[in-house]
């Protein structure tokens, strides 16, 4: 799996995650194509190879040409969802905007709605969101993780009047978040930065374990007494198989009527099973029967008991816990000659083990165009293949 972690000893703003971005890789000309789709103009990207503190990085900034607009959230949110940009690219953007929304309402105890957004809602920072969301996708990053944020100290002077920092907004986008404040008296987190970081981080520490490939320097404006950059370190971690423990419920019977089995299984996935199953086994006296098996989660035990002693006649059950090796799982629909069918691909170490087509599907698709089942059966996997392999 391709990840991302992002240290941010200096703290991080949104144009800092682009021009870390563009440090580690990620095409320029790519960037500004996909920001086009926005539909916006008044702007232009200006990037240039800086030092901070002895060490280069890149700077990134957006230079407004339009007057300085004040936008609401559904302005904005109107902005993206009318783009041509991916409708991935689009949600991310918009959860983003809609958390920085959220803080500014409960700080400014107005409702969202009402809020008016004044340096986060300019041209600027619909750049830099946006443009974070592209650059992750385009460098193929599927998790990222960050580091606990320095947040700096002091006051600031914005719309509001002077703040004191970190900004009212950037700490309550911080609850739950570690974070600490060390070595100057400035603005490190700003709200964008904030806002951005805390909706696409899944974890906040320690860097994980992974194969380094590719590093990048984000510079930020100021200049401190320490390198003003936030870096992002880009590389694979090992994807191992996941493994749980659940509940395997066995009972064996030998009278029950076969037609009531289907009643049974119906009963229990409602409940919560997660497999069942009939094993054809001899008892004593050279008696034949069925053991029923359930695979269950152990919350669910009590119910699937319940249905077992109502609905069968078995006098005893056991149940053990037994471990569950799962391959990593990824679902998604691909479009075929046939039409939309859903699919799960299982992987092990990022490498594809089983291509599974979804069998309602492929039995719905084969009776409507009066195929074999197997025929739509493997032109979903096929589609599934072209997918991945332009993936």
């Amino acid at each position: 799996m391709r990840v991302a972690y992002f240290d941010c000893f200096s703290g991080i703003a949104g144009n800092m995650v682009l021009g870390a971005l563009l440090d580690a890789g990620l095409s320029l000309s790519q960037l500004k194509k996909d920001l086009s789709k926005l539909n916006l103009s008044g702007y232009e990207l200006k990037v240039s190879e800086v030092k901070k503190g002895g060490i280069g990085g890149t700077y990134l900034q957006v230079k407004i040409k339009e007057k300085k607009t004040e936008r609401k959230l559904r302005d904005i949110l109107r902005i993206i969802e009318q783009s041509s940009l991916e409708r991935e690219i689009k949600a991310s953007s918009q959860k983003i905007f809609n958390k920085l929304s959220a803080a500014e309402s409960k700080v400014h105890r107005k409702d969202q709605k009402d809020i008016h957004f004044h340096e986060v809602g300019a041209l600027d920072a619909i750049i830099d969101i946006v443009g974070a969301v592209i650059g992750i996708k385009l460098l193929g990053i599927e998790k990222i993780y960050a580091s606990s944020l320095n947040v700096g100290t002091g006051f600031i002077k914005c719309s509001h009047g002077l703040l004191p920092l970190p900004a009212p907004a950037t700490l309550e986008l911080l609850k739950g978040i570690p974070i600490y404040s060390q070595n100057t008296s400035a603005e490190l987190v700003t709200p964008t930065g904030a806002a951005i970081i805390t909706t696409l981080s899944s974890e906040f520490g320690k860097m994980p374990l992974m194969r380094l490939e590719n590093i990048g320097y984000g510079a930020g404006r100021q200049d401190l007494p320490f390198p003003n950059l936030l870096r992002v370190s880009i590389g694979e971690i090992k994807e191992e198989e996941e493994e749980d423990k659940v509940a395997l419920i066995e009972t064996n019977i030998d009278d029950l009527n076969p037609l009531f089995y289907d009643y049974l299984f119906d009963k229990l996935f409602k409940v919560g099973a997660l497999d069942v199953f009939l094993t054809p086994i001899l008892m004593k006296k050279g008696r034949p029967a069925n053991l029923l098996g359930v695979i269950a989660e152990e919350r669910d035990i009590p119910k699937i008991k319940e249905i077992i002693f109502s609905e069968t006649t078995t006098l005893g059950i056991r149940i053990s816990e037994v471990r569950r090796s799962k391959l990593k799982r990824e679902r998604l629909t691909v479009e075929t000659k046939f039409g939309k069918i859903r699919v799960k691909i299982g992987r092990l170490e990022g490498k594809i083990k089983t291509i599974s087509p979804e069998y309602e599907d492929c039995k719905r698709k084969a009776k409507e165009f009066n195929l074999p089942l197997k025929e739509v059966y493997e032109e979903a996997k096929r589609a599934a293949r072209g997918w991945i392999f332009c993936r």
